[in-house]
């Protein structure tokens, strides 16, 4: 019998109640006019996933009842069996739950039963894990939703659904990448259709572990497997990466975009459940699924597939093993760019501001926003209305406006501004740059000269202490040299929201732009930026993402977005430009002035977060991985250094940009990555037992045919 299923993705956003209602009932409707019998939807998508500390008010389940009321009387929701996701307080405890709804009636709510408890995920502080394993209890519903069912209590727990034609078990987003997963006893139980609601948020290079998970899954089961995903930024520092797909016997049948800036996305196959019986009639299956114990069901008297049986005409829909993946570029490309639209139109403002130094990683920001543009006018070009609408209100059209932002560039010239802050120490090179930067992509572009700023806060100072701080290249101290270089740093910040302010005003236009910042994951890590200079911002889009990984993103765009000013960027040393050049007339060097290169820190970053090394751990590891090319002392002294380094800057953290979660290493103090901000710097234990490992192993670079070059 042919049947066909839907998997969906939406932009919801937190707390918007009634937007996210929209949504739901749009997504319903969509699928039901292309035929399907069952809908799917996102983890928690009637309050949106990210409400945080929001679910324990009881303001938040009360709302999300009265949306799901509105759900069961709507017409969209009428002969479809919709799997809806909110949070629900059963016995004074909050679940994180799916209701299954049919013909105005709830069948049967499924709690979560594992937690994502890890990284960017608390659900332990908001949520109750159901551990009834295989049991159901009666909910007592509200009042409100008494009056439009009839029914006063409903099944609760972890039960499967079943309908004449076939059985639907629940599977919630973590369950899936859990040893044990819900879908493999349900599926020996008889279980034919798994649903999976889910908000997993974008990472670099992380795609491929869900899918994966899901082939495996059906290969080994069989079965239908619907995923379906959250989309967007629903205002936090997570991007919700989409990618909803339904599977069948480890084939995809369908799957949706990753990056869009579509608010309701729905994919649907047309499938064929002998195709699933089919695939379990092995011996061993056969024998496990005899001994499986069984799953209590709840009924709802209706068929997938309409009554038809064969739907004449429905071709089936046929699948692959082959998945394609974005290049890690083009995922910094998008996903950044994506995460970027929701921020600007949610937030009601009127565009951004960045301050462009000419440097790599402003010069990164830049593209990422141009990036952005180029989807707007891709999207208005195929005529989604609401980036059309939302376009409209950012660049201050009147409603009855025909405008369409078509053009990237001149929607860049509305909505980016951009402005060069120069000091006596800035360079020709890095002003043009800049300017030229500015001019290929469409932004707004200002250029200044902050001496006058700078030299009336030196004169300040002077007046009020009697001394004059000196550069050390002119014989000052350290503690001068870093207070004349995070002077002008800091103004650039205080310059920044006056222009980010007052810009629009300036241009005839009403509101005010959002300042960007452009610190990266490493030297955030690192510590290498100053506190409240110009990486202080409203957000970051590049705060997740390595040096490495932006230098490669630069190079693919140069070529894929048609910007030949990008290469100069890629050749240029990295250097912050806010000290006088010295005798040997050679400029500031990042990496020289950090001690490390970008290479180390990357591997610094991974080994510490992922890895979970500490120092002494730390050292261990790479003394295997770099052994042949540094000396045991070599590696020693670079962890010390980098974790010297990384104590004494951790503080830096707590006032850190929000900005796009990308990176697995990223050391955001927000949520992702928790950690003292007061360390004891030296790590005197830890560094002795580095010192004494390292005196008593041999040095390799010692041997013949040793490499001691560089680090690949």
């Amino acid at each position: 019998m042919h049947l066909v299923t839907v998997a969906t993705q939406l932009d919801q956003w937190s707390l918007d109640f009634e937007g996210n209602c929209e949504r739901i009932l749009r997504s319903i409707a969509i699928a039901k006019s292309r035929g399907a019998k069952l809908r799917v939807g996102p983890e928690l998508e009637i309050p949106g996933y990210g409400c945080l500390d929001h679910f324990l008010e009881g303001d938040t389940i009360l709302h999300s009842w009265e949306v799901l009321a509105t759900i069961l009387q709507s017409e969209e929701a009428k002969g479809i069996i919709c799997d809806v996701g909110m949070p629900i307080e059963h016995k004074n405890n909050n679940y994180n739950c799916r209701v299954i709804i049919h013909d105005g009636k709830i069948a049967m709510i499924r709690p979560k039963m594992w937690m994502a408890n890890d990284g960017n995920y608390r659900e332990l502080r908001h949520f109750t894990p159901w551990h009834k394993h295989r049991q159901l209890e009666q909910h007592s519903l509200p009042g409100m939703i008494r009056r439009i069912t009839g029914q006063s209590h409903v099944p609760f727990g972890d039960g499967v659904v079943s309908t004449e034609d076939t059985v639907i078990g629940v599977e919630l987003c973590e369950e899936l990448f859990t040893p044990a997963s819900p879908h493999i006893l349900m599926g020996l139980d008889g279980v034919e259709i798994f649903t999976n609601s889910s908000a997993s948020h974008h990472e670099l290079r992380k795609l491929n572990r869900r899918i994966d998970l899901i082939k495996e899954a059906t290969m080994k089961l069989g079965g239908i497997y619907l995923y379906a995903n959250q989309q967007g930024c629903d205002g936090d520092r997570l991007y919700y990466d989409g990618a909803c797909l339904i599977a069948m016997n480890g084939q995809i049948l369908a799957r949706g975009s990753q990056f869009s800036l579509s608010d309701v996305e729905v994919v649907t196959a047309t499938v064929d459940l002998g195709a699933v019986r089919a695939h379990r009639t092995t011996s061993s299956r056969r024998m496990q699924s005899a001994q499986a114990e069984a799953y209590q069901r709840t009924y709802i008297d209706t068929r997938l597939d309409g009554g038809q049986g064969i739907r004449v005409g429905d071709e089936e829909t046929k699948g692959s093993s082959e998945v394609t993946y974005h290049t890690p570029e083009e995922e910094i490309a998008l996903g950044p760019a994506c995460w970027l639209w929701d921020y600007l139109r949610r937030s009601r403002t009127q565009g951004y501001f960045l301050p462009l130094s000419g440097g790599i990683d402003s010069c990164a920001t830049a593209t990422i926003i141009h990036s952005m543009c180029r989807l707007v006018a891709d999207a208005a070009s195929k005529g989604d209305k609401q980036v059309i609408a939302d376009a409209r209100r950012i660049t201050g059209e009147p409603e009855d406006s025909t405008y369409l932002p078509t053009n990237p560039r001149e929607f860049a010239s509305r909505i980016f501004h951009t402005c060069y802050m120069g000091t006596e120490h800035s360079s020709p090179e890095t002003r043009k740059r800049a300017k030229d930067l500015a001019e290929a992509i469409g932004a707004y572009h200002t250029d200044l000269n902050m001496d006058t700023a700078v030299s009336a806060v030196k004169g300040i100072f002077s007046l009020v202490t009697g001394k004059k701080p000196q550069f050390a290249v002119h014989g000052g101290t350290s503690a001068e040299n870093l207070a004349l270089q995070n002077i002008q740093a800091r103004l650039r910040m205080v310059v920044a929201y006056m222009f980010a302010q007052l810009l629009p005003w300036t241009r005839g236009k009403v509101g005010s732009l959002l300042v960007l910042g452009s610190a990266n994951v490493d030297e955030s890590l690192r510590g290498y930026y100053t506190k409240y200079d110009c990486s202080s911002a409203d957000v970051n889009p590049i705060g997740g993402i390595s040096k490495t990984d932006l230098k490669k993103f630069i190079g693919w765009a140069e070529t894929k977005f048609d910007l030949p000013i990008l290469g100069s960027f890629l050749d240029a040393i990295p250097t912050a430009e806010l000290i006088p050049l010295g005798a040997d007339n050679v400029a500031q060097s990042d990496e020289v002035e950090m001690g490390m290169t970008y290479d180390e820190l990357s591997v610094f970053g991974r080994l510490r977060k992922v890895e979970k090394c500490g120092p002494y751990s730390m050292f261990g590891k790479l003394v295997q991985e770099w052994g042949s090319f540094l000396s045991p002392t070599e590696i020693a002294t670079k962890v010390k250094h980098f974790f010297f380094t990384y104590a004494i800057n951790r503080h830096k953290m707590t006032t850190i940009t929000p900005s796009v979660h990308m990176e697995s290493y990223g050391p955001d103090d927000n949520r992702f990555d928790l950690r003292p901000f007061l360390y004891p710097s030296r790590f005197s234990h830890q560094f002795k037992k580095i010192d004494a490992l390292a005196e008593n192993l041999p040095d390799r670079t010692t041997q013949p045919g040793a490499d001691k070059t560089k680090l690949d």
